[in-house]
């Protein structure tokens, strides 16, 4: 998450402590703690609705650990993890409904192993098998 969250202060100093910032119209688009002008610790984004947009943890400026985003109606829209701003572990992301869309792991940033992906029904759609250097494709079935 980017956002538009300065490392400088007003004064023209690394930013440290607590800090808020606003979407032009005044509403609260983000909010979370800089060390030494680097975002750390938990930071929350939010949609120009006022709902969460996305949740998760930095350190030394970096994404880190699990994160979570949602869509405009507060459901779940994606879960996976960083370390040290690189997607690793399991990833999720989610159907409007709410059902999984699709499933699997990154290694170091890239997809890796089976990654599944499912009908708004849960039924099981496709299949995909992703080596670091090597994309293999396998078709299960269409929903």
């Amino acid at each position: 998450m980017r956002g538009n969250a300065s490392k400088l202060d007003e004064q023209g100093k690394l930013r440290n402590g607590a800090a808020t910032f606003f979407f032009k119209d005044g509403t609260l688009e983000s909010a979370g703690d800089f060390l030494d002008g680097e975002k750390q610790g938990e930071w929350k984004y939010y949609l120009k609705n006022g709902k969460l947009k996305a949740v998760g943890k930095y350190e030394a400026g970096q994404l880190s650990g699990e994160w979570k985003w949602y869509r405009e109606n507060g459901n779940l829209m994606q879960i996976g993890s960083f370390e040290a701003g690189t997607q690793i572990g399991l990833w999720k992301r989610f159907h409007p409904n709410g059902s999984v869309y699709d499933e699997g792991f990154y290694e170091n940033g890239k997809k890796a192993g089976e990654w599944k992906v499912f009908s708004d029904k849960g039924l099981l759609v496709k299949t995909t098998h992703h080596r670091i250097s090597k994309f293999e494709a396998g078709w299960v079935s269409e929903a």
